[in-house]
């Protein structure tokens, strides 16, 4: 812990970040989004799902004794999945790329050499494995990405209540995470229960199925919302943020002791 308390990286001087990092320091990099989600969530809403849990979770990890720091949470992510709706503010997957890069760049400058991106909008997903590989390759940093984690419900999913595997955008889950983390921004008055219930009939093909398909967002019939929030609520929010940050929390700690090679003869 360094002696102000905090484990925001921008927060210290440079001389003692230089200091306060080693090796073994996990450096983590929350990755939201500004895009659509319906009527009922704000535009910011993976943002602060990022935002929220990597902050605690690196807080209850260094309570722990990891040596984990926290840089600020990236906004302008790549939602073009969402271009057509209004709000949605997204980069290329070239821009995208490099600023990542460019980060990663960055970080191998400090003693730091375990980067750790928390994720909190899917389709960053493929890009963030990429950038993982290319930093490891271009600088030798230890990368790794992760996520919140929605514990399986009673049918083995991740879903709410009737979603047939589908609840992938504005749906129970994550509205009720923001009805946990800023109720403020949540109006559950305009939800609507969006599922493109044909997609269940497909055996091999879906979200969540063996084959995977490019998509867009407004190509399902439904208002941009892939999910049932309709019954979603705080107390559910809770239990996964919480969840979710045990999780993140436990993953840094691995990451800060994680060696591919293993122990030296």
């Amino acid at each position: 812990m360094s002696a102000s308390g905090t484990r925001k990286l921008v927060e210290l001087s440079g001389p003692a970040a230089t200091a306060a990092l080693d090796a073994d320091s996990v450096v983590v990099i929350p990755t939201g989004a500004i895009e659509h989600h319906g009527s009922h969530l704000p535009l910011m809403t993976d943002y602060l799902l990022a935002d929220a849990i990597a902050n605690a979770a690196v807080e209850r990890a260094a309570s722990q004794g990891v040596d984990a720091w926290i840089l600020p949470t990236l906004a302008y992510t790549k939602s073009d999945e969402h271009h057509w709706a209004s709000g949605t503010m997204w980069l290329t997957w070239e821009t995208m790329m490099n600023t990542i890069v460019d980060l990663g760049n960055s970080i191998a400058a400090t003693p730091a050499n375990k980067v750790a991106f928390f994720n909190g909008h899917g389709g960053n997903l493929a890009l963030l494995q990429v950038a993982c590989r290319e930093l490891r390759r271009r600088f030798g940093l230890q990368t790794f990405l992760l996520g919140p984690i929605v514990p399986p419900m009673a049918d083995g999913t991740g879903d709410g209540p009737d979603e047939l595997g589908l609840g992938i955008h504005g749906g129970h889950s994550e509205t009720s995470l923001i009805m946990h983390i800023r109720p403020d921004l949540v109006d559950l008055s305009l939800a609507q229960r969006s599922v493109p219930e044909h997609l269940a009939d497909y055996e091999h093909i879906g979200f969540k199925k063996p084959v995977s398909f490019g998509w867009l967002s407004n190509d399902f019939g439904t208002d941009g919302v892939l999910g049932d929030p309709t019954a979603a609520n705080a107390a559910y929010g809770a239990e996964l943020f919480e969840h979710s940050v045990e999780q993140a929390a436990a993953a840094f700690a691995e990451i800060a002791r994680f060696d591919p090679a293993g122990p030296s003869a």
